[in-house]
């Protein structure tokens, strides 16, 4: 698959036909996103998967309530963390954006991620309203690491429509 085809045809799914993802799938989603740059190649993100029926059940319930809905079929969630003061610092002092490197490494490691997983025939959603201190207790979490995105992957029950997109104008400067 061409990259550009992927970036333009990817969508956000909200509805999902049940299906099941192989523990190698998943394998494959995770290396793809170790692969995103790091801050000195610090690779802060951490995945936590729910795989089983009974593991995604379990997350689906500590999702707010429109994305348990959006979410129902889908075959794996990938909680993703980062590890908190190792990402955007020198010598213990934060630059500029301080922690916002680590989510910054994280939202490049969730866009290989999704990009993975489009190539491979699954649709995304990635979700930010969850019950973070259920999640954290149900995956062990360490207090350590920050909870950042639910992403839901399963097989699109429907391939929406691309969403109208800002103008470049709107977005974009050239001196």
């Amino acid at each position: 698959m061409e990259l550009t085809n992927a970036i333009y045809e990817r969508r956000s799914i909200r509805n999902y036909t049940p299906c099941e993802i192989t523990e190698e799938e998943i394998k494959e989603l995770i290396k793809s996103a170790q692969m995103a740059p790091s801050w000195k190649n610090s690779e802060t993100a951490r995945f936590y998967v729910a795989h089983s029926a009974e593991a995604r059940d379990a997350v689906r319930q500590r999702l707010a309530s429109f994305n348990k809905e959006r979410t129902e079929g889908a075959g794996a969630f990938i909680v993703t963390t980062v590890v908190k003061g190792d990402s955007g610092y020198v010598r213990g002092e934060p630059t500029h954006l301080g922690n916002g490197f680590e989510c910054f490494d994280n939202g490049l490691a969730v866009e290989n991620l999704l990009l993975k997983a489009h190539e491979m025939g699954y649709g995304t959603l990635i979700m930010g309203l969850y019950h973070e201190s259920e999640l954290r207790e149900y995956f062990n979490v360490p207090e350590t690491e920050a909870l950042v995105v639910v992403i839901a992957v399963g097989k699109a029950d429907a391939s929406p429509d691309a969403p109208e997109r800002k103008a470049l104008s709107e977005i974009l400067t050239i001196k």
